[in-house]
Formats: structure tokens, sequence, C-alpha cells
């Protein structure tokens, strides 16, 4: 049976069924490849679950309803009885390409065990524009889950004029205009940017709006890390004024990325956040938010305390600069004010970097064991090369407030060495749905999955549709559980009973197979 053929007879099956006429001799029968009976099917939609059968068939969903009304046969029945069974989620920033371009984690095992069959990658202005190469190269390589693509500012950016701290010449502008029109050509969903990292913070907004531009002519979206989340340099709420601004001007959808109140000089400010973002929205314009569920944030040492200056250029010369004494007393200064805004030495964690004996450590931690101040300690560790922090700079009424607007969605900013990479999504349902009862488990799942791909415009996922594609994920509620943590942050999550990615089964009874069902998700115009 072909897929239309099954998307047809599905959906005339499921009204049947709604309908509650009862199987005659004229009622077609259906030949499934998996069918899922006896669980309790939150759609993606919001609604409450209801007790319905779910019908694969090749990579799509070819029969949502009441199974003993209709004929159907099925190579593979699996019983989630006790079970929810969900819409696969998706994480709509992630730094899984390097994992999934590699030869060892392509099958992205730990998005899997969270029930994620789609990411997103390009984040934070880092995605590359040649989108179709890309994607051909994942397909060649074979990929666990899905993955959708941004194109990145600061990629761009870094294509046509370097780390240069400047405004771009006209033609330098028009080069990287091309560049994000041929990504989106290719099929990228959006523009990102990272205006808070070095090269996008040397970007102005206009040069932002006219990126935006290009992208918005495609029907995209524009993601941002904006230009500050903290009291770094323009400030949490002016950064937050600027993004609503380059959606504004650029007519484009808003998408902020993992939307917080960091450090101790702008916790309370998810108020004041929460109340702008809701007045633009009520002024038309199209703004969302991802967060993750963690109190620490984790970025690379340098970009934590270095001011944006010290990294212009190469990693060389920034090197150079941290040794250079006639810069000594403002970078001390500087560094100083950035672990308190952070709230202090003791709320800074190492976890990687080139001297094994001092991960794991804070940096209050290290500089005692040095008999040194933490200033000091920062700048040994910075010279000895590439370090990454985790920094617990959140605080919990911030969090909460974030997570109880209903445009905010799931993510987790994954990357080595903190556990959101590995347990993002059942963290939150533990601690917020389950625990603080924040939100409804319909809502999380919603806000993991449908809402996200309406966001980025990720055509017929996210939702148990009659025709969607077969991203499918039944979960044990009892035992959908983190298992990392910030010293054990690589531990896979659990509950996960099976998993189907477009429709072929990555989890099975609890256990990830060895199979690529994902696939490059790209969004032609």
């Amino acid at each position: 049976m072909t897929t239309l053929k099954s998307l047809l007879l599905g959906t005339a099956l499921a009204c049947l069924v709604g309908c509650g006429n009862e199987p005659t001799s004229q009622t077609p029968s259906l030949h499934l490849d998996t069918l899922i009976v006896n669980g309790k099917v939150y759609d993606g939609s919001g609604r409450p679950p209801q007790a319905l059968a779910v019908g694969i068939s090749a990579d799509r969903i070819a029969f949502v309803g009441d199974h003993r009304s209709v004929k159907l046969q099925a190579d593979r029945v699996i019983d989630a009885s006790g079970l929810m069974v969900t819409p696969g989620f998706i994480d709509p920033h992630t730094h899984a390409l390097a994992d999934l371009l590699s030869s060892e984690r392509h099958l992205n095992t730990n998005y899997l065990t969270q029930a994620v069959t789609t990411v997103i990658v390009g984040n934070d202005g880092e995605g590359a524009y040649q989108v179709e190469h890309l994607a051909q190269r994942l397909t060649k390589n074979g990929i666990g889950s899905n993955v959708g693509f941004l194109v990145g500012h600061g990629a761009v950016r870094i294509d046509v004029m370097g780390r240069d701290n400047r405004k771009p010449t006209a033609q330098e502008q028009k080069a990287m205009e091309d560049r994000v029109d041929q990504a989106m050509r290719e099929g990228a969903l959006g523009l990102s940017s990272g205006l808070y990292y070095s090269p996008g913070n040397y970007a102005d907004t206009d040069e932002v709006v006219a990126l935006a531009k290009v992208a918005a002519r495609y029907g995209g979206l524009y993601e941002s890390h904006i230009r500050d989340e903290s009291s770094y340099t323009v400030g949490f709420l002016p950064a937050l004024e600027e993004a609503i601004t380059i959606g504004a001007e650029a007519k484009i959808p808003v998408h902020l990325a993992h939307i917080k109140a960091l450090g101790v000089d702008v916790w309370g400010q998810s108020e004041q956040a929460v109340t702008m973002i809701e007045q633009a929205r009520g002024n038309g314009q199209q703004i969302t938010a991802d967060q993750y569920p963690w109190r620490a944030s984790g970025t690379h040492l340098r970009n934590a305390l270095v001011p944006r200056w010290m990294l212009a250029d190469s990693f060389e010369k920034y090197q150079q600069r941290l040794r250079d004494p006639k810069l000594a007393a403002e970078l001390n200064a500087a560094i100083a004010e950035n672990i308190r805004r952070r709230g202090g030495p003791e709320s800074l964690l190492l976890v990687t970097g080139n001297d094994p004996s001092l991960v794991n450590k804070t940096l209050a931690a290290i500089a005692a064991e040095q008999n040194t101040t933490p200033v000091a300690a920062a700048l040994m560790v910075l010279k000895t090369g590439k370090a990454r922090v985790i920094s617990f700079n959140m605080n919990a009424t911030d969090i909460e407030r974030f997570m109880r607007q209903d445009w905010v969605v799931t993510s987790s900013d994954g990357n080595d060495r903190h556990p959101r990479k590995y347990a993002s999504f059942p963290k939150k349902f533990v601690a917020y749905v389950g625990e603080d009862k924040l939100m409804s488990v319909a809502s999380f799942v919603h806000r993991s999955s449908g809402l996200t791909a309406d966001i980025f415009g990720i055509d017929q996922r996210g939702y148990i549709t009659p025709g969607y594609y077969a991203d499918i994920a039944v979960i044990d509620q009892a035992q959908y559980a983190p298992q990392a943590d910030y010293r054990h942050w690589d531990r896979l999550s659990t509950g996960v009973r099976f998993l189907l990615v477009n429709g072929v089964l990555a989890i099975d009874e609890g256990k990830t197979q060895a199979v690529f069902g994902g696939r490059p998700l790209l969004k032609k115009p």
C-alpha cells in the first residue's frame, strides 16, 4: 500500500471511529507495520489524553482511533497499557551537529533516550550556510534523529570578514546577505544569532536586521541568543528590546534562545521581561522562547569571564592579550566583576580543562588550593588553553516565571559536560510537571512537540495525526526521569519504552537499537 493510500484510508477510518460507526463487511481493512494499543495518547495539541490506537505504515501515521472498531492487521503490536503515547519531542536548541557528523555518536542516543526525535542545529549564530552539503553529509553518515538547520549570523560574518571588530562594508554586508539567501533556499529554517559571543557582538542592530529580512522572505524565523542575558554590556532588558526591534523591523517571527535572567544583577527581571514580550505579542508580533530546566548555565570560561574586546581576531592573539602586562589591570578588573555577576567563585564549576587536577572543582576551591585569588586562579586556567565552566547563576523564581508562559517551549542547549545534553526533557517533566506542578502533562507534551514544530515551521511533525511522519514515543511516566547530574553529566535518561523515528523503532522495549532512522529536514521555499 502506498503512503498516499495509507494516509487517505487512515483518515477515513479515524473519522468512522469518531462518528461511532461499528465495523461491517464493507469496512475497509488496513495492514500496518506497527500498531500501538491501550496507551494514553497525548496528540501534541495540548488536549487531554485519549484512549486511542496509533497505526504506522512505512514512515507515516496511517491510523488514529479505536482499533477494536475497524479491521486492522499489523506486523508488530505494541501494548502501551499504563504508558503514555506522545509525538517525538523536538529540541529547538542543541549543539548536536558534531555528534551527528561523527562515526561514534551519530545515533544521538542521549536525545533519543529523552524521547527527542528531532534536533535543531546552527543555534547561537553558528550555523553554516552550505545547508544542502551539510544535509548530504549527514544522510551519508546516517543519523539516529531528525535534524533541522539554522543559518548563523556569526558563521556568515566570519566567512566574509573574519573576527574583525568593525562594521561591514557595503560589499561585505551584501556578501553576508547572499549567504543567508543561499541557506534559506537550500532549506534552513531561519537565521540564528549569538550577539553575546564574538564576533556576533561586534555587529550593530542594523546589520542583523538586514540579514533577518532575507530570512523573512523565505518564511523563516529569527532565533537569538540575545546580546546580554545579564549585565555584561547593554543589560538584559535592553538586549531583549533589541531582539523585539529586530523582529519588528525585519517583519520576522522572533524566537528567544534559552530565556533566562543570568546573574545576581538581573535576578527578578523576568517579570519585566515577560511584560515586554506580552506587550509585543499583543501588538501582533510573533515572539516565542525556549528554556532549559536547570539553575546552571554552561559555556567556555573565556565567554563567562573575559571581556569581548579581548576575543577579537584569532585565538592566538587572545592568548597574547592575556599575557600583556599593559592590559593586566583592566583585564583583572573585568574578570573580578564577571565573577561577581555570576554569583562568586563558589558558583563557577570547572568541567573541562587542560589540567585534569582542576576539573570538577569550583573556582573558589582552585584558588584556595593555589593559595591565590579567584582572579589569579581564573587567569591561570585561561592561559592553559580552552576550558568550560558551569555557573550556577539563575534563581528559581525567574526560572518558574518563564516556564509558566505558554509561549516558552522545552530545549536543552545541550553540550558536553553539562547534564542538560542528556536529561533536559525528563528533568522538566519530573521537576516541573510532577513535583512543582507548574504545568499539566498535556501542556508539557505540547510545549515539547507540537508547539515547537509550529514555531519553527517543521511540517507534518510534532503531532499524532494521520498522514504525519511517524515520530512517536511510548513513555513510562513513572520511570521517565533524568539520571545525569552536574558531576555525572553523561548518564542516559530512563523511561522511554519505545521510540519511532520516521516509523523506525529506535528504542524497543527500553533498549536503544543500532538503526539510523533520522533525516535532515529541509524547508524548501
